[in-house]
């Protein structure tokens, strides 16, 4: 009994661990990069291009079939054995394997092989793709409901202040010091951050929910993230100049990898459609063999009497008779050969050469070559719309986080200003100099100052870190 309540208590223990559990950004990302559907979908492609390069394999090995037949015939049939017409029923049996093998084709299987490499390339780099926009996209929903989380901090810290400022004013209004009206519009501002906060709370239910559902979490009440240890983690990439950005770009990114792979299959499928002019050359090599139950009939020289004469004819003129002697045979019918021996007996071979020289089709070759030239054509202008793109993306990024940053350092001028004129205003206040309408103000200003300081912090982080993906670095590898 004392270890049932103990197991259960254990496993109460265990759920109540995971209902509580946070999710670290690391361990978003990857949990992301396991389950996403568009992770997925791009790792069966993965799968089809090495489908691909098996087929284009397989081009390279002898072709082999095999057949087998069995029919019983019945009525007059041919012998397949003897060839000759019987009115009987008898079963028969056929089999027969055959191999080919194409020795020459235009190098269409070569160039079959390298497609297949190049397609499995680009697959490949289009998987990297894949996995660096949903690291992106859960590192922006995971910063933004951090954001989220820190806006609500600053919320309540600010609210316990007001608390403390209507409980101060009350004392100081039943004293007569303070008109009632102060304690209204403190009460007012009180009420306007119970709204303020609310939202900042629905702000964070909704960017979880949005966070889980990306990560395809369907828990949306247990979910949560941890709060701590992301700030502003710079390896250098801010220092460098755009051009050195770029040119990394240009170097590591998949979607100029993608378009480079396109460019080199639309080259192998332009020789490939020229190869259809050459001839074809291959080998083939066959074996059948053949089995009957039915009975057949042989001749035979008679031992006892292996001769006869006969009178073949007479001579004209004299009506002398011509005698000729021939062999005196018996025919006698005989059971059919023994399985395994028929299948001796009666196999045949067959093999030779063939070549195949295309001439005319219609013009189908020469058109499927016209088309391989425009789409080589096409992907090369693909490929330099995918370096302008590229350089417009890293060149706009690279501005996004200059001025994000300089909008952060901005920020952090501001609210030292505004804490500076807040601790100013409640020094006036506390004395009566000033009145709760101004005072008011003041830490409303304050309030924004603190939250457009998070908001500009972690706009910072996730475009400083856009700009480090686009230098080349992992985005498993990115620093909080």
């Amino acid at each position: 009994m004392k270890k049932s309540i103990l197991v259960v208590l254990l496993l109460f223990g265990v759920i109540a661990q995971s209902q509580n559990k946070k999710w670290t950004l690391k361990e978003c990302v990857e949990y992301a990069l396991e389950n996403n559907i568009s992770v997925k979908q791009s790792e069966l492609d993965m799968q089809l291009a090495d489908i691909e390069k098996l087929t284009a394999v397989g081009n390279f090995i002898p072709s082999l079939s095999a057949g087998a037949g069995v029919s019983e015939n019945t009525g007059l049939s041919f012998n397949p054995v003897t060839n000759n017409a019987q009115t009987t029923t008898f079963l028969s049996a056929s089999g027969n394997i055959n191999v080919g093998y194409t020795l020459f084709d235009g190098l269409r299987n070569f160039r079959q092989l390298q497609r297949a490499d190049i397609s499995k390339l680009s697959s490949q780099y289009s998987l990297d793709k894949m996995k660096d926009d949903i690291s992106l996209f859960v590192a922006n929903g995971y910063l933004t409901v951090i954001l989220n989380k820190e806006n609500l901090k600053v919320l309540l810290s600010q609210n316990l202040v007001t608390k403390e400022q209507i409980e101060r004013t009350e004392q100081l209004v039943e004293a007569g010091s303070l008109p009632r009206g102060d304690l209204l519009e403190i009460k007012a501002t009180d009420a306007s951050e119970q709204q303020s906060i609310i939202q900042a709370q629905n702000n964070i239910q909704i960017s979880l929910i949005s966070l889980a559902q990306l990560l395809l979490i369907k828990d949306y009440e247990n979910f949560d993230v941890e709060e701590e240890g992301y700030d502003i983690v710079d390896s250098g990439i801010a220092d460098k100049n755009v051009s050195e950005i770029i040119a990394s770009a240009r170097q590591t990114r998949s979607e100029i990898k993608i378009a480079e792979q396109t460019v080199e299959l639309a080259e192998v499928d332009l020789k490939i459609a020229k190869g259809v002019n050459y001839p074809t050359l291959s080998a083939f090599f066959g074996y059948n063999t053949r089995y009957t139950d039915t009975q057949s009939f042989i001749s035979e020289v008679d031992p006892d009497n292996p001769t006869i004469t006969q009178q073949i004819g007479t001579v004209q003129g004299t009506g002398q008779a011509v005698i000729g002697e021939f062999s005196n045979t018996l025919v006698t019918e005989v059971g059919a050969d023994p399985f395994v021996d028929q299948l001796y007996l009666n196999d045949g071979i067959g093999y030779g050469l063939q070549l195949n020289i295309p001439i005319l089709n219609g013009f189908t070759t020469k058109g499927n070559i016209q088309r391989s030239r425009i789409s080589l054509e096409r992907s090369k202008y693909q490929l330099e719309q995918a370096e302008l793109d590229l350089e417009s993306t890293v060149y706009q990024a690279y501005v996004d986080a200059k001025g994000a940053l300089k909008s952060y350092e901005a920020a952090e001028l501001a609210l030292e200003s505004q804490e500076l004129a807040y601790d100013y205003a409640k020094e006036r206040y506390d004395v009566g100099l000033t009145n709760a309408f101004d005072f008011s103000q003041s830490k409303v200003r304050y309030d924004n100052s603190k939250i457009e300081l998070n908001r500009s912090k972690y706009d910072y982080i996730f475009k400083l870190k856009v700009l480090e993906l686009y230098f080349g670095i992992p985005a498993t590898e990115l620093k909080f």
